[in-house]
C-alpha cells in the first residue's frame, strides 16, 4: 500500500466494527451542484476516486438508490485484489455486499451489479412488490420489504445488522440520503468539494425529504491539491 493511501486508511479508519454505523459519500461543487451534466464523473479527479475505493474497502455494505444505480452505469461491486487481501487481513469477507434501494423494483436481474456481483446483493423496496417482479430480481438478489408507503430505514438497518453488515457506505442518491437524514441515521458524511463552479440546474446531495437540520463536527479537513477532502460525524 502506497504512503499516501496509508495515511488515508489512518484517517477513515473504522474503530469499532460491531457497532451499527452509516457513512455516506458525496462529491459537490464550490457552489453545491452534485453532478456534472448528471453525473458526478465530472466533478471528481484521482483523489476523490481514491477515497471512493477506500471507503469501499473499509465497508460491509454499500447501499445506493436505484436511480443512482442506474445514471451511474453501475457496474458489479468489486473491489480491487490489494482491497481484498486487506479485507481478508483483517477479517472481512473478500467482498462488500451491494443493497439496493428501490421503491418501484424497475430494476433487471440482467444488469451487471446483479448478474455479475461476486456476493449476492440484497434489494430493499418499500411496498409489496408483484409475484413477477419478486421472482424475477430473486434469482439474482434478495429481495426484502421494509415499510409499505415509504422505506422504513431503521427497519432496513437492522436487516443489514441482523446479517452482520454494520458497516453501512451509501453512496447516494440524494433522495435515499435524504430519507437517511430524516430518520436521524447518518453517523459520518464524507464530502469532497470539488474546485469547480457548475451552474445550472444539478440538484444537491440530498433532495425530496422534510427539511430536518441535523448538527455535524468537523472529524478532517485534507487538502488534495485544488479539492477539499471533508470528513464530518454527527454530532450527538
Amino acid at each position: 500500500m502506497q504512503h499516501r493511501d496509508e495515511v488515508l486508511l489512518e484517517r477513515y479508519a473504522i474503530h469499532d466494527r460491531t457497532v451499527l454505523g452509516v457513512r455516506a459519500n458525496f462529491i459537490a461543487s464550490l457552489d453545491g451542484a452534485a453532478t456534472h451534466e448528471g453525473r458526478t464523473r465530472g466533478l471528481n479527479n484521482e483523489d476523490d476516486k481514491r477515497v471512493f475505493d477506500l471507503l469501499r474497502m473499509l465497508s460491509d455494505v454499500v447501499l445506493v438508490g436505484a436511480g443512482t444505480l442506474r445514471a451511474e452505469g453501475y457496474q458489479e461491486l468489486r473491489v480491487e485484489d490489494p482491497a481484498a487481501a486487506w479485507r481478508v487481513e483483517h477479517g472481512l469477507p473478500a467482498q462488500p455486499v451491494l443493497a439496493v434501494v428501490s421503491g418501484e423494483l424497475n430494476l433487471r436481474p440482467e444488469m451487471a451489479a446483479f448478474a455479475r456481483a461476486p456476493v449476492r446483493p440484497i434489494i430493499f423496496t418499500h411496498r409489496h412488490p408483484t409475484v413477477e417482479k419478486e421472482q424475477d430480481l430473486s434469482r439474482v438478489a434478495d429481495v426484502t420489504v421494509c415499510g409499505d408507503a415509504s422505506l422504513d430505514p431503521r427497519t432496513m438497518l437492522a436487516a443489514l445488522a441482523q446479517r452482520g453488515l454494520r458497516q453501512v457506505l451509501c453512496e447516494g442518491g440524494p433522495h435515499l440520503f435524504g430519507t437517511l437524514i430524516e430518520a436521524d441515521c447518518v453517523d459520518e458524511l464524507c464530502l469532497t468539494l470539488s474546485p469547480v463552479l457548475e451552474n445550472g440546474a444539478a440538484g444537491r446531495i440530498v433532495a425530496g425529504a422534510a427539511q430536518t437540520s441535523r448538527g455535524m463536527r468537523l472529524g478532517h479537513v485534507i487538502p488534495a491539491g485544488d479539492m477539499l477532502l471533508l470528513r464530518y460525524e454527527r454530532a450527538r
